[in-house]
């Protein structure tokens, strides 16, 4: 059994609003400071844990409870647990907080669907707009903001910087980091 202290950061947030680029901001950062870190980003984990699943609801949930018990697993090694993924259902990140055995800090990623779509790199939601992607989470589809999101993070007005930066000093204050 590891002495470190796991954890998992469960960034949440619209397609664009900043996941995977915070995650990539914060995990030099942590390694720096000796924390083990595994990023489980939505995307990766599409193409290689949860290749064949579509993108109906029964689908998504099914992703993201996979995230959730990799994420579990890692953490309870010591390990810094960094999932990106919109995960837009607020039942199964609930679901996923109850199965974690380490502290579960959600970070909300929040950006105004017009910054999204403007920051649109791969054309997503202009595909969604003209119905070639159907359930698009923010267009066709629900996203459902945290309730209780430990961070809350402003993308679409914060830079990466001023976003990370609070999500380290949060660790610092719970004693995650070490001194």
């Amino acid at each position: 059994m590891s002495d470190r202290q796991g954890f998992i950061l469960w960034f949440t947030g619209l397609s664009g609003a900043g996941k995977s680029t915070l995650a990539e901001y914060i995990t030099p950062k942590l390694k720096d400071l000796g924390v083990l870190v595994e990023t489980l980003d939505g995307d990766e984990v599409r193409q290689n844990l949860s290749k064949g699943l579509g993108f109906s609801k029964e689908d998504r949930d099914t992703n993201i409870r996979r995230i959730g018990y990799v994420a579990n697993l890692l953490s309870r090694n010591g390990v810094c647990s960094i999932t990106a993924a919109i995960s837009p259902y607020r039942e199964v990140r609930r679901e996923c907080r109850e199965l974690s055995e380490a502290p579960f800090i959600e970070i909300y990623v929040e950006a105004p669907l017009a910054v999204v779509e403007e920051r649109d790199t791969k054309g997503l939601y202009k595909k969604a707009r003209a119905g070639i992607i159907k359930e698009f989470t923010g267009v066709s589809d629900p996203y459902h903001e945290p309730e209780n999101a430990e961070i809350v993070v402003h993308t679409g007005n914060e830079s990466i910087e001023e976003s990370g930066e609070k999500i380290l000093a949060y660790l610092r204050e719970r004693g995650l980091l070490p001194a």
